[in-house]
């Protein structure tokens, strides 16, 4: 008996989840935009290994670096993945088979803090709140307005 309640809330569990997760990978105003970002980042906080920073950037280190860390005005090299926060890719310099390199200073604000927490070498996954990715004007048809965003991010170099 005890199995079979098991198995029911296990299955309620996940149809709310889904659903909740469905909810916020479909939001299309700005305003549902932000409401999803927020219940996302809310509830990504309490996952172990995730770092929340003053300004609402949290990230989570997947491998840490030993070399030169970047300042706010460097160029960097990374390879990077970017997703919505329901998983769907919208970049990624591993598919275009090139690294990309950049002055830190020229890209969303949840980028020039997040590499700078960095060394060379490491990988970290940043979790980036709209007001520190694209806000309210959205960046092209695949994000949205107050989008939150979730990039792979290696360092490849930093000087």
């Amino acid at each position: 008996m005890k199995t079979v309640k098991q198995r029911v809330v296990a299955t309620l569990t996940a149809f709310i989840i889904g659903f909740v997760m469905f909810s916020m990978a479909n939001a299309t105003t700005p305003a549902e935009n932000l409401a999803a970002g927020e219940a996302f980042l809310a509830e990504n906080a309490k996952k172990p290994g995730v770092v929340t920073t003053a300004s609402g950037l949290q990230y989570q280190v997947v491998t840490e670096g030993s070399g030169a860390q970047p300042g706010p005005t460097d160029n960097v090299t990374v390879h990077y993945q970017g997703t919505t926060i329901d998983g769907k890719e919208f970049d990624s310099s591993y598919k275009r088979g090139a690294p990309a390199s950049f002055p830190l200073n020229r890209v969303i604000p949840g980028w020039t803090e997040g590499l700078q927490l960095m060394k060379e070498g490491a990988k970290y996954r940043l979790f980036i709140p709209a007001k520190l990715a694209y806000g309210e004007r959205g960046a092209g048809r695949d994000i949205g307005p107050n989008s939150a965003l979730i990039f792979d991010v290696e360092l490849i170099k930093a000087r």
